[in-house]
């Protein structure tokens, strides 16, 4: 729970502050940007929600905070913000909210679909998300990208009773599934399973329908408006995540959704490739 005492000094006077607990992963102002800011080592409020939206949305950040170092003086809209998870991206893809600090803040995706519902990495264990996920229909199979972003899995097994499928070299103990090699597989008909070893040995990408689940391979930067990566957070061998993003390549999709960094939509798979294959040249030559 934040504390006022703690709180940064540079939170903008009201009722939402950041304190000194703050990981700065991003998800605050990745969410809710009208309301929170990176202030370089911690995110801080830049400016205090204005109308029930933006208060909604800051409240909801809050309960999304891996580590709890939001507070706020006026909780009448925390019991709906923590009701509001999963909240919807596109289409039958949702945000999960509730990050864990197992996984620095890494996000996590719901996709809903008639023959069972999909995680994409694990969220936090927290019981409202919990039932939330049992009204709309459960969990049947909970993909992991890679070895960083597990966080409660565990617990979303015993309860829900999900497959868990990861890549064999970043394989957990116990899993119900492993895929080897390197080459795609189909989970299920609009499921495929893309490895994509290099920030980690077993990085994989989920692709489904126009959504590419990126993890830790890829995402969008906004201070320099173009997809990237990161080499000083690559933990594994950066020439192959290069050869990774290239496979990329020969798939088509216009939503990129990573557990860590900002998402992005381009406006056609054609876009998107011209998007990464200029990404991939600009890591190439750096």
């Amino acid at each position: 729970m934040a504390r006022r005492a703690d709180a940064h000094s540079d939170n903008a006077p009201g009722p939402f502050f950041v304190d000194r607990t703050c990981i700065d992963c991003g998800t605050c102002y990745q969410f809710a940007p009208e309301t929170f800011a990176d202030a370089g080592d911690h995110a801080a409020v830049r400016a205090q929600p204005s109308g029930a939206a933006a208060r909604l949305r800051a409240s909801m950040a809050l309960v999304a905070c891996p580590v709890g170092s939001i507070g706020t003086d006026d909780k009448a809209d925390l019991p709906a913000a923590a009701r509001a998870f999963p909240h919807p991206v596109a289409g039958d893809v949702s945000f999960c909210g509730y990050t864990s600090d197992k996984s620095y803040g890494a996000w996590s995706y719901l996709i809903r679909r008639p023959e069972g519902n999909v995680l994409v990495d694990s969220p936090r264990a927290a019981e409202p998300l919990m039932k939330n996920l049992e009204t709309l229909g459960g969990v049947t199979m909970l993909v992991l990208s890679h070895r960083d972003d597990v966080a409660d899995h565990a617990a979303y097994r015993q309860r829900f009773g999900c497959e868990r499928v990861m890549h064999r070299r970043d394989g957990l103990r116990d899993l119900e599934r492993l895929v080897d090699g390197d080459e795609p597989v189909a989970l299920a008909k609009d499921l495929l399973l893309i490895p994509t070893p290099g920030h980690t040995a077993g990085s994989a990408c989920l692709l489904h329908g126009e959504f590419l689940f990126t993890g830790d391979h890829l995402w969008w930067n906004p201070d320099q408006g173009r997809l990237s990566a990161s080499r000083a957070h690559n933990w594994h061998d950066w020439g192959q995540q290069l050869d990774s993003l290239q496979k990329l390549l020969a798939f088509d999709f216009t939503w990129i959704l990573p557990g860590h960094g900002h998402s992005h939509r381009a406006e056609s798979p054609a876009a998107m490739k011209a998007e990464l294959a200029r990404a991939i040249g600009i890591l190439r030559a750096s």
